[in-house]
């Protein structure tokens, strides 16, 4: 098969999953609970693995038959949509999807656009996600896709990004990493599907205390920036992701309804003083966490029109950069009050930052257009519309 594959230099920032991280409860040493894949012959995670080398090996061609076998079993029925997935590379893996009620061109243009910030899809699990090249420079998605035609080549995007996660549902862990990236998009059997393939660089940056600030359905978290766990006893921990890689497959499967299906691929090995402490049923709940606020999303009736968002995603960065630190000073004002207020840190350890200008332009970008979403789906804002882009 051959392929048309785009420059790094045109570059994305996405949704690498990651977001499935963010949910590990990986301190809780149980037993696992997650059904064995159904495949006996291993050979749907076998062509999964084939995939995440091809991300990670830019000179590689791609194996269209290994693509073909994960279309056609995320698209297929199967009694269970979860299951656990062989250890590779001495990582254990999972597999859960689900079903979102979108229109496939939607579906790119909300979740894979540089018109709208990857957070907007997956708030209970990213902070940020920065696209960068080769050079370091930060890159964009596309801002339209041109879906491809039955006989049409597939579409690569290759790259690098950084992702920072939202504290985790049990330990109140969060991490920084790197990873490689690849976008595959392609028409299968007349369907049209996204192949998403993420590979973490190196091991994590420490993992730090955070806490979710009230409900996690509401988006509200504070990120101390000390090592450690909220966790108790285990606030001394110093942890690490040590691997992650995953293949998520959305796929066209219905238009009437329209439907995508997202079937995910994901290993993931973490813990301290290089001891594993991840099993399968922690990776599946990190992915349901992301499944469902990003279906609650993408299927919500209050959601505005991707130009609607995207005209208020670029009127936000372009304003100055003393406005945005103005702004993004009252929402790490409004995080550390509400951690106060439920009492998840004291008074006494409240930090005083004078300046947030080392933090990159575009993550207090996408944190403050969190709040907007909030705004506009009507939940409550920790800042408000007003505050965010001075509308009332």
């Amino acid at each position: 098969m051959k392929q048309k594959i785009i420059n790094p230099a045109t570059g994305f920032r996405r949704l690498s999953i990651p977001l499935i991280i963010l949910a590990l409860t990986m301190f809780q040493l149980q037993p696992a609970l997650a059904l064995p894949f159904p495949d006996s012959s291993h050979a749907v995670p076998a062509a999964a693995m084939k995939l995440v080398q091809f991300g990670a090996d830019s000179k590689a061609g791609l194996d269209a038959r290994a693509a073909a076998t994960l279309v056609d079993y995320v698209f297929g029925s199967k009694p269970n949509k979860e299951a656990d997935l062989p250890i590779f590379q001495k990582t254990p893996g999972a597999y859960y999807e689900y079903d979102t009620r979108i229109s496939f061109s939607n579906f790119l243009q909300y979740s894979f656009s540089n018109q709208i910030p990857s957070v907007l899809t997956s708030p209970s699990s990213l902070r940020y996600s920065l696209w960068t090249g080769s050079q370091g420079k930060l890159q964009k998605l596309p801002s339209s896709w041109i879906l491809v035609s039955p006989d049409g080549k597939p579409v690569i995007i290759r790259g690098s990004q950084r992702d920072g996660i939202t504290p985790d549902l049990t330990t109140g862990v969060y991490y920084e990493y790197e990873l490689n990236r690849t976008l595959i998009l392609l028409n299968h059997k007349g369907r049209q599907t996204l192949i998403s393939i993420s590979k973490q660089i190196n091991i994590s940056d420490v993992g730090k205390k955070g806490f979710i600030l009230g409900n996690d359905d509401d988006w509200n978290y504070y990120y101390s920036g000390e090592p450690g766990s909220a966790k108790a006893g285990l606030g001394w921990v110093k942890s690490y992701i040590y691997d992650y890689f995953s293949v998520s497959v959305h796929v066209e499967t219905g238009s009437s309804p329209s439907m995508v299906r997202t079937g995910i691929f994901q290993w993931i090995r973490a813990g301290w003083s290089g001891i594993n402490f991840v099993q399968t049923e922690h990776i599946i709940k990190g992915m349901k966490r992301y499944a469902k606020n990003s279906k609650t999303i993408l299927e919500s009736p209050s959601l505005p029109a991707p130009n609607q968002i995207a005209s208020a995603y670029q009127r936000l960065s372009s304003l100055p950069q003393s406005d945005l630190l103005e702004k993004y000073a009252a929402l790490q004002q409004a995080r550390q009050s509400l951690a106060v207020q439920s009492g998840k840190i004291e008074t006494t350890k409240i930090k005083k930052i004078d300046s947030y200008t080392g933090i990159p332009k575009e993550q207090i970008v996408e944190e403050l257009m969190l709040e907007y979403l909030k705004v506009v789906l009507g939940k409550s804002s920790l800042v408000g519309k007003q505050v965010v882009l001075g509308m009332n």
